[in-house]
């Protein structure tokens, strides 16, 4: 008998279709320059390296104007213009276009920030070979380093544990067809109080795998960034 898991395939799906208003760039922060090309391209040619993806999926916003250089973008990635208002529109149509284009809904489908351009592709594989065989799905994540505040006008009015408390990285991988009606289910409200995937998948009563990722995945959100992602690029070359 041959085992259903072997043929069981994994899927990168970039959702790519924001303005980054934080960020202080004068066009959308995933095409802003760092170490010289786009950002988004390093994201998707650190996927591009990860053996076990069959297929790579890039949303972009219907009203997208960048010109791409077709130089380095791998033959089995591909755009797509159907993009939403928020970030987890765009994965949910994602999700609707490659369940509408024959992906099996039992694949695998790691969803990656384009701007966490810093991800490796060691990274992205220890994902897979640990959560291959859960029965949820998992996600990147680092154990919280820091002592964590809250405050009320500016000052500190309590302290926070920051044991059993990690910082949500990305990719998060889950099941097509399970990640699909997660957000399906929130959809109608706006998908309100989704933050990432694995808020979808913990609303079904669900408990995602926690992998421990790099302080090198961060995400680029505000001007210091970039430098610093620059500087990072730099030095692995």
């Amino acid at each position: 008998m041959t085992d259903c898991t072997t043929l069981t395939r994994f899927h990168a799906l970039i959702p790519c279709a924001g303005t980054g208003t934080r960020a202080g760039t004068v066009q959308p922060k995933q095409y802003q320059p760092v170490a010289g090309q786009p950002m988004v391209m390093h994201t998707v040619q650190a996927f591009a390296q990860v053996p076990a993806l069959a297929s790579g999926w890039v949303i972009l916003s219907p009203d997208d104007d960048h010109v791409w250089a077709e130089a380095g973008w791998p033959a089995h990635f591909q755009r797509l213009a159907c993009g939403g208002t928020s970030r987890a529109q765009s994965v949910f149509n994602g999700l609707q276009a490659m369940l509408q284009s024959g992906v099996d809904p039992q694949d695998w489908v790691l969803v990656h920030d384009a701007a966490r351009c810093l991800v490796s592709p060691e990274s992205v594989g220890r994902l897979i070979e640990v959560c291959r065989d859960d029965e949820v799905g998992g996600l990147l994540a680092l154990p919280l380093p820091d002592t964590l505040k809250t405050e009320e006008g500016g000052r500190v009015v309590g302290t926070v544990t920051r044991e059993h408390k990690w910082l949500a990285q990305t990719p998060q991988m889950f099941r097509l067809q399970m990640l699909h009606d997660a957000l399906s289910d929130v959809a109608g409200n706006g998908f309100a109080g989704i933050t990432d995937e694995a808020s979808a998948i913990e609303r079904l009563g669900l408990k995602p795998r926690l992998v421990e990722g790099s302080a090198q995945n961060f995400k680029v959100t505000y001007p210091a960034d970039f430098a610093l992602a620059e500087a990072i690029l730099r030095s692995r070359t």
